[in-house]
């Protein structure tokens, strides 16, 4: 799974085992500290580039914006980075009051008492807040156990990026391809031109993607056991180790495979590439200096089309007194409102968070001019959410590994390596 959208894979116990490891140096303790009369507290982020620089900008916004509450941002790395270092601060006693929260890892935290129940202070400030206007495509993964834990934030789904320039050069028709078959028959005239296809890493995020689309489902209703290896689940290996068989798909491993897939594309080595929305704004700015047209479009439907949503919500740990949970509150509302969901859309290209926001004057008029942007809001109609049973974070790496092993290794059956991580992971979730 790429930086922006790893879940740790950290087990729940490891909350409370990491006590003994003394205070985090990344941050300090939360106890009603103030500046000049201010309350002050601390937000922990993910990722960097344009995704960092929006979240500094709103940062900044809010601190202007009034005299009472100072937030301090601080960048911890990639989602595995923020998720262990928050682990850590939290059995230190010295948690950031705010942070990002990669989705698939609400339940983890959730359950183990590390977060704020947002349900009644929602219901509290209903006409402020109004959570009917978040997208409903977005808030699957914002409840644990029928209670709120998070606020959609910086929101995504992968799509399919396409170098319009090379699909026209080979001869195709840039509006598709719409399914797999149609990939397949795109990938075979590309390679016939001499070019890659597409240069792809094993992503769990882009899997779950292909699983819906092939009518499965990751895990039991009761998030319990592995339903991963039915058919449904194997289809997109063996898909794809066909595909890798016969030069139609480049396949990339290694820590920086995500990186590498997504510089193939870049310098249109490749004329795909499976990326989150989260990367609009900086594709759009690779094909200019780059001299290419870039569009974007659903994923590729097997019997239909399907997404698992992404990114990250806003959280409140728990270890924060009354002041505190209330300053971080308002800084959530502030950062998820109508204005500054469309702020960081615009800006980056994560979903526009809010109906009020999708449907503004503002948004429609701007993807007139920049159709890449909403694709990502029309797909969310196909999205289902991410599984948040407590092993799943961790189980994730059994099922990478499984597909690497399926997809390069000749002599080993997708069928089977399917069967080896569904084994493994069943015992994590039970």
């Amino acid at each position: 799974m790429t930086n922006q959208r790893k879940a740790s894979i950290l087990a729940l116990s490891a909350v409370f085992m990491l006590s003994a490891c003394g205070s985090n140096t990344a941050g300090s303790p939360e106890k009603a500290a103030s500046s000049g009369g201010k309350i002050v507290i601390k937000y922990w982020t993910a990722n960097g580039g344009k995704i960092e620089e929006a979240k500094q900008n709103l940062v900044k916004k809010f601190n202007e914006s009034q005299n009472r509450i100072e937030v301090q941002q601080a960048n911890q790395g990639n989602y595995d980075d923020l998720h262990a270092k928050v682990q850590a601060a939290f059995a230190a006693g010295n948690a950031p009051a705010v942070s990002d929260l990669e989705i698939a890892s609400t339940g983890v935290f959730a359950r183990s008492g590390m977060l704020v129940d947002l349900t009644q202070l929602a219901a509290r400030d209903e006409k402020e807040i109004d959570i009917k206007d978040f997208n409903p495509g977005l808030m699957g993964n914002a409840y644990v156990d029928g209670k709120l834990y998070g606020l959609p934030f910086m929101r995504s789904t992968p799509i399919l990026y396409k170098n319009v320039t090379m699909l026209k050069d080979a001869g195709l028709d840039p509006a598709g391809p719409k399914s797999w078959s149609e990939f397949e028959q795109y990938a075979r005239v590309l390679k016939s031109k001499g070019k890659v296809p597409m240069t792809l890493n094993v992503d769990i995020w882009y899997y779950e993607a292909l699983v819906a689309q092939s009518g499965g489902k990751m895990l039991s209703e009761d998030g319990k056991k592995a339903m991963f290896n039915s058919p449904e689940g194997v289809a997109p290996v063996e898909y794809w180790k066909k595909m890798a068989g016969e030069g139609l798909l480049k396949f990339v491993v290694g820590n920086t495979a995500g990186a590498d897939a997504g510089k193939d594309w870049d310098n249109q080595i490749s004329a795909f590439k499976f990326g989150s929305t989260a990367g609009v704004s900086a594709a759009i700015e690779v094909a200019k200096g780059n001299g290419f047209e870039v569009q974007t479009d659903f994923m590729p439907a097997n019997k239909a089309f399907g997404v698992p949503t992404g990114g990250c919500q806003l959280v409140i740990t728990s270890k924060v007194n009354e002041k505190e949970k209330e300053a971080a509150w308002e800084f959530i509302k502030f950062m998820t409102s109508k204005e500054n969901t469309i702020y960081q859309h615009k800006y980056v290209g994560y979903l526009p968070n809010r109906l009020s926001a999708l449907q503004s004057d503002e948004l429609q008029n701007y993807y007139k001019e920049n159709p890449q942007y909403k694709v990502a809001s029309d797909q969310l109609k196909y999205a289902v959410p991410r599984p948040m049973a407590t092993g799943y974070p961790e189980a994730t790496k059994f099922i990478t590994d499984a597909i690497t092993k399926a997809i390069l290794e000749p002599n080993v059956k997708p069928q089977d390596a399917m069967n080896e991580a569904a084994e493994k992971a069943n015992k994590l979730l039970k």
